[in-house]
This record gives structure tokens, sequence and C-alpha cells, in this order.
């Protein structure tokens, strides 16, 4: 079977804006070797029907929860990671590294990056935006005890974080970790 060279060449062209649409969900590591490590560990994982029943749940005739309804419709999946030790560093760097490299990639930008070096603190903040439009939110804080990633494919505003946090109660742990850039 012969495709045709103009098929051939407005797919090459078109590859890269599929490919950037799905870039926004980070390819998180296993970490299953850490969590026998750490005295906590958070793994959430919010897939678009978890979601569409979290929204459903919330009263639509408060004013708040419609609002988070209606942000909850633009997002296709929630990702959060959450490790803390009793002891420092008993990660490696290279344990988040992969996760900061993914955000290298094109279509990712840098909001947001707070290094302390003398508590050993860093929080990293990026937005995915296509089309003028919002498609992924990705943030990784770390310190010598405890790290949390968090990655949201949709669109989200940063405003908006606190108000997902509040009416999931599941990223209050990770809203709280970014209080190092505030």
């Amino acid at each position: 079977m012969k495709i045709p060279f103009v098929e051939l060449a407005l797919t090459c062209l078109l590859l890269p804006t599929w490919a950037t649409a799905q870039d926004a969900m980070l390819k998180l590591p296993d970490f299953s070797s850490l969590a026998g490590k750490a005295t906590e560990s958070v793994n959430v994982t919010l897939n678009p029907w978890l979601l569409r029943i979290a929204a459903a749940s919330m009263d639509n005739s408060d004013a708040d929860s419609a609002a988070t309804k209606k942000l909850l419709s633009a997002i296709k999946s929630i990702e959060i990671r959450n490790f803390q030790f009793a002891t420092d560093f008993a990660y490696s760097a290279a344990d988040i590294d992969g996760v900061r490299r993914q955000l290298a990639a094109p279509g990712w930008s840098q909001l947001m990056q707070v290094h302390d070096r003398k508590n050993g603190k860093d929080v990293d903040m990026y937005i995915m935006v296509e089309n003028d439009r919002t498609r992924g939110f990705a943030l990784i804080a770390s310190e010598p005890r405890e790290f949390t990633i968090i990655n949201i494919v949709g669109s989200i505003s940063v405003a908006d974080l606190p108000r997902l946090g509040d009416h999931l109660q599941l990223l209050k742990l990770a809203v709280g970790q970014s209080q190092l850039m505030m």
C-alpha cells in the first residue's frame, strides 16, 4: 500500500501537535522502592471517570461547589505523589530528576523556581499552554525529608488549585508543600 506524499507530509506536520496534546501527562516513576523507606506516602491517581464521580457528588446549589464542578470538567487527570522520610536524603535527586527532565520538553513553561540552598528546599512549577489554553500543570517540591510531585492534565489555573484542594481534600498536602514559594 502506497501512502501519497501529500498525506505523509501532512501527517508529519501534525505529529508535533498531537504529541504536544499528550505531553501534559508526565510519566511518573513507580517509586515502589521509596514507598518501603518512607514514613508516609501518598499515591493518588484520578482518571476522567473518577473526576466525573467527584463532580457529580458536589452540591449544585452552592456557588463554590458549582464553580469547582465546572473546574473539574476541564481536567482529564490528576496524579499526586508524596513521600516523607525519617532521615534526610533517604531518596536521591535522581528519583525526581527524571520528572524534571520531562518538563524541559517543548510546550512546558516554567512559572516559578524557588531554591533555598540553606534548607535544601526546591519548588519548580510548570504549565503547558497550547493555543492560548492551559493543557497541563506540574509541581515538584522537594526538601531533605520529603518530596511532592503533582501533575494535572487539562485546563486549570494556578489560582484554582486551592479551590480544587478544598473540595477534593487531595491537594492540601501538595498545596501545603508549595507554601515554600509564597
